[in-house]
């Protein structure tokens, strides 16, 4: 236990914060969440610090940022891309506005949650050096924001890292994201309609994403990259619907009533070889396992 330790996670009410504020609890870290809303009943934690702020203000954020974080993690930003404005000012002004505050507090570590979406359409196994041609919002103010960083860290020595994740999954998470939506329907025996099922995606589970936060935090050979996080093990959308059937034994899923966005890539994966040289990290639970340990979470 190091009770020196502190953290502040911005997004901490979040499905991936609430996980990582569990874990470094029990590490026996003080632990200060930053978000726009409460939590919900379900991710509240009575050990965590709760601040509520906007991340795209400033002055606001500068008087909730008084004491000194030895670690920060970033995983806020608008979650309902719908808004492109306040994607854009949450997801890139909002990172902006942290650094300039932290940069005279000095942490030892700033982990910022990159996104698969940075790469746009480039072919997978997707690579870190890779050039980037998001086509949303969303990806260029999570491009934006991760080149924001690099050049802090080469021009002061910013502790910064970039960390880009793929599709997470685990207990807790919203109900609007894929995994829950099947495991719902599965569970309440229900008919869902869905695509052809033919996308390879790439999911890993919270327990190996909050791992690989940690490893970052405290690996030096972390500062000024960006490091891939997910699986690397590309799965079919259709057997992953199909797995969740037979495991919750139900749920109807029409195959093929979902028509594919007209931009949709079929095949997003990353390779994770930089993630094992840098930081030695590398996913621990296999996807039959989160899935089950998920599915349970529900019943």
């Amino acid at each position: 236990m190091n009770s020196n330790n502190n953290i502040l996670i911005v997004g901490g009410t979040g499905f991936i914060g609430y996980h990582l504020a569990k874990r470094s609890l029990k590490k026996g870290w003080t632990v200060t969440s930053i978000s726009s809303k409460a939590p919900k009943k379900k991710r509240y934690l009575p050990k965590v610090k709760y601040l509520l702020c906007d991340i795209t203000k400033k002055k606001v954020l500068r008087r909730n940022i008084q004491k000194q974080f030895k670690y920060v993690v970033n995983l806020g930003g608008y979650v309902d891309h719908s808004n492109k404005e306040k994607t854009f000012q949450s997801h890139y002004i909002g990172c902006k506005n942290l650094t300039e505050i932290l940069l005279k507090k000095a942490p030892k570590a700033f982990i910022q949650i990159g996104s698969s979406i940075e790469y746009g359409n480039a072919k997978s196994p997707q690579k870190e050096n890779f050039r980037c041609n998001p086509k949303s919002v969303y990806g260029k103010a999570k491009l934006l924001a991760s080149k924001h960083l690099l050049n802090l860290f080469k021009k002061q020595e910013f502790p910064s890292t970039v960390l880009r994740l793929y599709q997470a999954y685990g207990p807790r998470q919203d109900l609007n994201r894929f995994i829950p939506i099947i495991i719902s329907g599965c569970i309440k025996n229900k008919q869902f309609p869905c695509s052809k099922g033919n996308q390879l995606r790439d999911f890993l589970y919270v327990d190996d994403v909050v791992n690989a936060i940690l490893k970052s935090l405290t690996n030096k050979n972390a500062r000024g990259q960006i490091i891939n996080i997910g699986s690397g093990k590309p799965r079919k959308i259709k057997n992953i619907i199909d797995y969740i059937k037979r495991t919750s034994k139900g749920g109807y899923p029409q195959f093929g009533r979902v028509k594919l966005r007209k931009d949709e890539i079929l095949e997003v994966y990353p390779d994770i070889k930089k993630a094992k040289n840098k930081i030695n990290w590398s996913p621990r639970i296999s996807f039959k396992k989160g899935l089950k340990i998920t599915i349970n979470s529900y019943k």
